[in-house]
């Protein structure tokens, strides 16, 4: 998420992935004012015939919210209230109204005042790392966008290469090319690039990076030890160790750490850890919780107020907290976990 704070009471976002969407959840209160490009339908009353079906306009308004809800797989924000101000005047004050923020939108959030826990999780979305990951061999590539804990898949590239026996034309240069094109349309500045795959191809491919622009504003890294190629080597990767030591710094990295060492504790059957909501919450009232995680599922089980204020509470305490959906099997094996789950300081009868 792209953050600017331009007061002390107004933010302006610009929404990148999911997990942007559960950050806004967790920031845009009731009585705060949202100010968004929205749409909204105008009807004509004409004399002596029905009024018309209307046409839907945009327009920009300002809105105090009163209600606010994610959608169940954290993909839209409904935000809910009443329209204070418009650049239409078709649209009065006073009208109930709903805005749908979706990934790639932008709205300002205007606060009483910013509370210390909303500026912590603003600030914390801006410092997200971004990878693209590549599994690349001379049949097919596969593409990846890492951001925070959502893996966004571009689709499979193909060489034009018949199996293994290459056709006479068949040249990899124009095949880097085009990949090289692809980077292009979803690199964003500061993101890595990770490299990889089966063979020699992975090398080759970063030879040809290392004389093109992208080589100049990107880190571009090569490992060995993926031996798939295309989307199936992404998912390789993402459960791999060697995700940990390359993106240690990325969130999916800390996250896939977390989960491993409740498994360890789980094993060992150490009681510092805990699954589930009901287990967390009473740890984070001893104030034992160390790290947090937890995916999309606890807030289609639970109350959405009830978790969205946990979340903050734990938070405030200095806690590490990380989101996940349903787009890497982590998130999918947290959800399997009850949607919840912490590392201990210390061990709370729970």
């Amino acid at each position: 998420m792209i953050t600017k704070i331009i007061d002390d009471s107004t933010v302006s976002f610009l929404v990148e992935e999911p997990d942007d969407l559960l950050t806004l959840r967790r920031i845009i209160k009731k009585e705060d004012k949202i100010i968004s490009d929205t749409t909204r339908v105008i009807k004509q009353d004409k004399d002596y015939s029905r009024p018309d079906r209307g046409e839907r306009i945009k327009i920009r308004i300002s809105l105090e919210v009163e209600k606010i809800a994610l959608d169940a797989v954290f993909d839209k924000l409904r935000i809910h209230g009443t329209i204070i101000e418009s650049t239409n005047e078709a649209v009065s004050k006073g009208l109930h109204h709903s805005i749908l923020i979706r990934i790639g939108d932008s709205l300002n959030v205007v606060k009483k005042k910013l509370q210390p826990i909303e500026l912590k999780l603003i600030k914390s979305k801006d410092e997200s790392i971004g990878f693209v990951l590549i599994a690349i061999d001379k049949g097919d590539c596969g593409i990846g966008k890492l951001k925070g804990t959502h893996l966004e898949l571009m689709q499979n590239m193909y060489s034009g290469s018949s199996g293994k026996q290459y056709k006479t034309n068949f040249n990899i240069q124009a095949f880097f090319e085009n990949v090289s094109k692809a980077l292009d349309t979803t690199l964003k500045e500061n993101d890595g690039i990770v490299i990889f795959g089966p063979g020699e191809t992975k090398r080759q491919f970063a030879n040809f990076l290392a004389k093109t622009p992208i080589a100049k504003s990107h880190k571009i890294e090569t490992i060995d030890g993926i031996d798939s190629g295309g989307e199936d080597g992404i998912y390789v990767f993402i459960k791999s160790k060697a995700m940990q030591q390359i993106l240690g710094q990325s969130k999916l990295a800390k996250v896939s750490s977390i989960l491993e060492e409740v498994m360890i504790r789980a094993n060992n059957k150490s009681r510092k850890f805990t699954m589930g909501f009901e287990e967390t919450k009473k740890a984070n009232e001893f104030g034992a919780v160390e790290s947090l995680v937890f995916s999309e599922k606890i807030i289609q089980t639970h109350d959405e107020d009830e978790v969205v204020e946990f979340l903050n509470d734990v938070e405030s305490k200095g806690v590490k907290v990380y989101a996940l959906d349903a787009s890497t099997d982590i998130g999918l094996q947290v959800s399997g976990l009850g949607g919840i789950l912490s590392l201990l300081r210390f061990a709370v009868d729970t």
